[in-house]
This record gives C-alpha cells, sequence and structure tokens, in this order.
C-alpha cells in the first residue's frame, strides 16, 4: 500500500504561483498530479517516473514543474502564471507499473486532494 498526502492548496489571484506536495509513504514507478476536467472524471497534468522522465497536459506545459524529493519522500508541482482555469481539486496519485504519462487515469493510489482556486 501507498499512501499519498496532499497539502498546498489555496487561493491566488490570476497569475500567482502556488506549489503543491504530495507526502507519500514509499514512491512507485510512476509519480502524477491530476484535477478534474470537463467530461472526465479526473485528467492527467503532469508526470514523473522512476527515471526523471515527465509528461504534461498541452494545457500547462511551460507553467507547471513537476518534480521529487526521494530523500523527503515529497513530491511536488511547481504552479506559475495560474489561470482561473486551473481551479479545481488536484490529486496526487501513483502506480507501480508503466505507462506513465499524463493520458492514462487508472492510476492505483490516489491521495484525497488540495483544493486550488484561481480568482480573475
Amino acid at each position: 500500500q501507498v499512501q499519498l498526502v496532499e497539502s498546498g492548496g489555496g487561493s491566488v489571484q490570476a497569475g500567482g504561483s502556488l506549489r503543491l506536495s504530495c507526502g507519500y509513504t514509499s514512491s512507485r514507478y510512476c509519480m502524477s498530479w491530476a484535477r478534474p476536467a470537463p467530461g472526465k472524471l479526473r485528467e492527467g497534468v503532469a508526470t514523473v517516473d522512476s527515471g526523471g522522465v515527465t509528461s504534461y497536459a498541452d494545457s500547462v506545459k511551460g507553467r507547471f514543474t513537476i518534480s521529487e524529493d526521494s530523500a523527503k519522500k515529497t513530491l511536488y508541482l511547481q504552479m506559475n502564471s495560474l489561470k482561473p482555469e486551473d481551479t479545481g481539486m488536484y490529486y496526487c496519485a501513483a502506480d507501480t507499473y508503466s505507462p506513465c504519462h499524463v493520458g492514462r487515469s487508472d492510476l492505483h493510489f490516489w491521495g484525497q486532494g488540495t483544493q486550488v482556486t484561481v480568482s480573475s
């Protein structure tokens, strides 16, 4: 089992920044951030695999950065130039197996989420 606990959400004005953190009990091959999307339960925002390979949704490329500090057992999502459409609950997720990319929605382990609200 893997336990994931997100933190760092909050309210910010458009153009601002937030850094989300996800503490975990053990790392897995694929670590991910996801959020709700129209017509979907959730969409992948950013992923990083155990080799450090990252992937990003087109809507956040150039603005969001995913990183992991294995010594601290923490996954991060640095979010810059935030837009109102970035508003939502952000979830940390993990899976033992490949593939690891933002198009994958069936990751095995999920946290409870942290709310991000961006006002215009």
